[in-house]
């Protein structure tokens, strides 16, 4: 297995530090509003990683942290007149809602910041004692980036290059424009706790390398996050953890890529955002993972209503060709030809969790069902189990298929027995040679987003939301 490693900037021989058992951390989210379509990317990209390693036989210890104390949650919650622990249980709520109407299993340890004030002083405290940081005179706890000689390593820049390039904030109580805050002294009526340097709370950075190290270890396998987090929150995590322990950090570190919206960036900052409910309320949660799965977990995606549109049509075809093969349990399943699927499949997501490439094989393994279904029928049945199995990998098929095609029920523009009314009027129009008509019916459903499909059993339908 070879996993594209951001620090050295090429694929590697994946080879974790505890034979058989991975240990691997994530950045989540910071909860003062619904998460959108860039978080699912990261959340689903995990999930599948999550996913695979385990199917692969490793012991996976997942940890994804929760943000629960940040600037931008003081402003929310006081923009909204509630307290911040209001706001922050209730953003959870949603978050967990929402990935799971995606399919996205529960990490093993969700630690939330606030949860491990302690560690995180006790981290600043030993930067201090070893020169890495420094008490200023506003309450405020700095940490002296030319320090630590690796800095800069992650996005392979210098300190020099970044103050160079840079807009760094004026602030007269750091030592240097490119020192980072570990902790902040509070401001009149904010969240606080008490620490050796007054009352206050911590920094983003430090965050994640307490909580990391207390739930993983000093190193660990793999650390994971979105695009935006190379620079400078996995820059300053490596700087503090490294300096504070003296040991490696991180051996491999993933980035999913980027969504984008007309090829911008998808972020809050930019307002150009989708929340995942906002999506979900039009699109089959299913459609809306698959769209994220088929592109590989390190390319950018760019969003658009014809997108989800195509996913739909794509898991249109897996559903149909496990439409009417039941689940057949593990006799079935191991009865699959010469597993050369399974070896395929294998092979693609070994190769840096290659998702389009795993999908390709899944595409023929599709194309040999329905072959069978028509020429081999005592075959079928395995082979569908099979389909199911590798989709599972994941984290997709898992529905029932007549369900799925039918679409959501619920945003149905007509009900079942209106559609199958018009499909009989639509019959009987045919069987009068009565074409005109005929088309009629299936022009208008079509436009209400229902498609029929004739074959030699009849007509069924399925429901493609119109393009919103």
């Amino acid at each position: 297995m070879q996993i594209y490693n951001t620090l050295t900037r090429r694929k590697e021989p994946f080879a974790p530090i505890e034979p058989g058992k991975v240990r691997m951390y994530v950045c989540g989210m910071t909860v003062y509003d619904y998460c959108h379509l860039g978080h699912a990317r990261v959340m689903v990209a995990f999930d599948v990683i999550t996913r695979y390693l385990r199917w692969r036989g490793f012991d996976v210890t997942y940890v994804r942290n929760i943000t629960d104390i940040d600037d931008k949650i003081l402003k929310r919650a006081d923009e909204n007149g509630e307290t911040i622990a209001s706001l922050t249980e209730r953003m959870i709520a949603a978050m967990h809602e929402d990935e799971a109407r995606l399919g996205v299993l529960r990490p093993d340890r969700e630690p939330r910041a606030t949860g491990h004030v302690s560690e995180i002083i006790a981290m600043v405290e030993t930067l201090i004692d070893k020169g890495y940081a420094y008490p200023a005179a506003n309450g405020d706890v700095y940490y002296r980036v030319r320090k630590f000689e690796g800095y800069g390593k992650l996005n392979n820049r210098n300190p020099d290059e970044m103050r160079a390039g840079a807009r760094v904030e004026v602030d007269e109580h750091k030592e240097d424009p490119l020192d980072f805050v570990l902790w902040k002294a509070a401001k009149p009526g904010e969240a606080s706790w008490p620490s050796p340097w007054g009352e206050g709370r911590p920094g983003w950075h430090i965050e994640c390398s307490a909580m990391s190290t207390c739930c993983l270890g000093d190193t660990f396998d793999i650390h994971g996050g979105g695009p935006d987090l190379t620079f400078p929150h996995h820059e300053n995590e490596i700087a503090q953890s490294e300096a504070a322990t003296g040991k490696p950090y991180v051996n491999t570190w993933m980035h999913a890529g980027a969504v984008r919206v007309n090829q911008e960036k998808m972020s809050k900052s930019l307002g150009n955002f989708f929340t995942i409910r906002e999506v979900l309320e039009v699109h089959d949660p299913e459609v809306v993972r698959y769209l994220l799965v088929a592109s590989h977990y390190r390319s950018p995606i760019n969003y658009a209503p014809e997108s989800l549109g195509e996913a739909r049509k794509s898991l249109e075809r897996f559903y149909t060709a496990l439409e009417g093969m039941e689940a057949l349990g593990a006799d079935a399943a191991s009865g699959v030809g010469d597993g050369r699927f399974a070896e395929h499949f294998t092979a693609a997501m070994d190769d840096d969790f290659n998702t389009p490439e795993a999908l390709s094989v899944l595409f023929e393994l599709v194309r040999e069902l329905n072959r069978a279904r028509k020429e081999a029928p005592g075959e079928a049945p395995a082979l569908a189990a099979e389909l199911r199995r590798l989709g599972g990998v994941l984290g997709l098929f898992g529905q029932d298929p007549q369900a799925f095609l039918k679409g959501n029920q619920a945003a149905l523009p007509l009900s079942e027995e209106q559609i199958e009314a018009r499909i009989a009027q639509r019959a009987e129009a045919k069987q009068a040679r009565d074409f005109a008509a005929a088309d009629g019916i299936r022009d208008e459903l079509a436009a209400l987003g229902i498609v029929l499909k004739d074959s030699r059993e009849g007509t069924s339908w399925v429901y493609e939301p119109p393009e919103q």
